[in-house]
This record gives structure tokens, C-alpha cells and sequence, in this order.
């Protein structure tokens, strides 16, 4: 990856550690599912009326804002309103990396090198520090759902990267009109008369969490974030993500108040160090692939 790509990576993980605070401020007065469309509503109108549908199926365009918004956002949301700890969540949504991979292999036919491979492990080592660190109990539906929102994410990944190269603010604008009504419906099944009453009388936090989710969230990190995926190996690319935990952590001691600990910083390091080792490898296998084409035989013309 370039210093500019690895830049732009580090600016996603940081705007989606601290969306992990956006989302617990509107919790307090918007119900989750209606919380969700309403981020997803904002991102894509009235952008929607100057920015074109992408050059891409609209079956993979539905697809992609189904699984970001109903799978990843919508099951996430609804953990952390009934119980999940937010801290706790960007851990364990992380788990998305390895989904993600598995599933880039097992589709893509991208096989991550052994550099690749070790970077990965070592990051989620990192990740397990700060979880066991910060153990606590958390309910097992809620937990449930946090790994049913990052296998949602691993599938929003896998299917940008089917996508392929169009435009990417085009896709988070449509893709967010994609899943905007589905969450409006499943609101008001599930959620009833109060996911309406909660938009009668909106405080100022509930609307600076939708603009943030909105904005700087679900437009510039996740179109920067696909944009990335689209141009490497989902292996080179997603161990990035294990930086979101440490962003998110470090948000909530910023914005919240809530205590560090050495478990952060021993797990911080440890996520640091492997997503050097997926750099590198990602490096050595661009290289490799470029000598590879250097030293081939010219084909006869036929």
C-alpha cells in the first residue's frame, strides 16, 4: 500500500472508532432501527440528486446497502440499545477481518500470503487483550447479534470488492437509499408508535449523531474503505479495521470519560505491529507479482 492509502485507512479507523460515541449519544432518545434509517436517509438525500447511480448491477448495489445497513448496522445498533457495552462491541465486531478474508478466499480467490496470514493473527491477538482486559459480562443475545453485525460487514466488503472499481461515493449514496426503507419498515414493525414519537421533539445531540453517522461516517470513511478494498487484497486491507477498537476506546475516554488501561496499550501495540507485518507482506506480494510479469516470456502471437 502507498503512505497516502495507508493514511487514508488510518483516517477511516479513527472516524469509526469515535462513531461508536455518535451512536451511544443517539441511543439515548432514538430508537435503534429508526436511529439506522435515519443515518442511512441522510447520506443518501439529497446527495442522491446530483451524484449518479454507479456502473454496477443494482442487484449487487441493493445487495451491498442491505448487508452495511440492515446485517451490519442495524444488528449493532439494536445490541448496544439492549445492553451491549460499546466498548465491548468495537471489539468484538472485529471479528469481521477474518470473515472477511475467509470469505475473499473462499469466493475472490484471494489467498493471503503467510506474512499476511501472521500479521492477522498477531492483530487479533491484540484485540483479545483489550477484550479479556475489559472482560465483563455482556448478554448472550445482544453478543450474538455483534457477531451477526461483523459477519454482515465481512459480506459488505466482499461484495464492494465484487463490485469492483466505480465510483465510491456513488455506491455509499445508493447503497444507503438501498437499505434506508427496509430499516423504516422494520422499525415501525418492530419498534412501533415510538420510533415516530422519538422524531417529534429531536434535541441537538440526537441531530449532530444522525449528521455525524451520516457524513463523515457512512460517506468519506466507507467510501474511502471500499475504495481501498477495491485496489488490494482484502488481507492487506482489513487488518486496518483492528485499529477501530483502540480509536473507539480511546474516543470514549476523550468524549465520555471512560478510564485507559495498560490492557489498551499492550493490545494497541500488538494491533500496531500486525498490521505492519500485513503491510509488508501485501508489499512483497505486489513485488513478487510484478517480477513475475518482468520475467515472463513474451506469447507468440498466434
Amino acid at each position: 500500500m502507498t503512505a497516502r492509502d495507508v493514511l487514508s485507512a488510518i483516517l477511516v479507523v479513527t472516524i469509526l472508532g469515535a462513531n461508536f460515541v455518535a451512536i451511544k449519544i443517539g441511543l439515548e432518545t432514538v430508537p435503534p432501527l429508526m436511529l439506522c434509517a435515519l443515518r442511512f436517509a441522510f447520506a443518501a438525500v439529497p446527495a442522491m440528486l446530483v451524484i449518479k447511480p454507479p456502473r454496477a448491477p443494482a442487484s449487487l448495489v441493493l445487495g451491498f446497502g442491505l448487508a452495511l445497513g440492515v446485517g451490519q448496522f442495524g444488528l449493532l445498533f439494536m445490541a448496544l440499545r439492549l445492553g451491549m457495552p460499546a466498548g465491548l462491541s468495537s471489539l468484538l465486531i472485529q471479528v469481521q477481518v477474518p470473515f472477511t478474508v475467509a470469505l475473499a478466499w473462499l469466493l475472490l480467490r484471494e489467498r493471503p500470503s503467510g506474512l499476511q496470514g501472521l500479521g492477522g493473527a498477531v492483530a487479533l491477538l491484540g484485540v483479545a487483550t483489550v477484550a479479556l482486559g475489559r472482560a465483563g459480562g455482556a448478554p448472550p443475545g445482544p453478543l450474538l447479534m455483534v457477531v451477526g453485525a461483523a459477519l454482515a460487514w465481512a459480506c459488505a466488503n466482499v461484495i464492494a470488492k465484487r463490485i469492483g472499481r466505480v465510483d465510491m461515493l456513488a455506491l455509499m449514496v445508493w447503497g444507503s437509499l438501498a437499505t434506508t426503507f427496509p430499516l423504516i419498515a422494520l422499525s415501525l414493525v418492530v419498534e412501533g408508535p415510538a420510533a415516530l414519537a422519538a422524531l417529534a421533539h429531536p434535541g441537538w445531540l440526537a441531530v449532530a449523531s444522525i449528521a455525524f453517522q451520516a457524513y463523515p461516517t457512512t460517506l468519506l470513511a466507507f467510501g474511502l474503505w471500499n475504495r481501498l478494498l477495491t485496489r488490494y487484497p482484502a488481507a492487506a486491507v482489513t487488518p486496518f479495521a483492528l485499529l477501530v477498537p483502540v480509536a473507539g476506546i480511546l474516543s470514549t475516554h476523550v468524549v465520555l470519560g471512560e478510564p485507559l488501561s495498560a490492557d489498551i496499550l499492550a493490545g494497541g501495540g500488538m494491533i500496531l505491529a500486525g498490521i505492519a507485518l500485513s503491510i509488508r507482506g501485501g508489499r512483497r506480494n505486489t513485488a513478487g507479482a510484478t517480477l513475475a510479469d518482468t520475467d515472463s516470456p513474451p506469447q507468440k502471437a498466434a
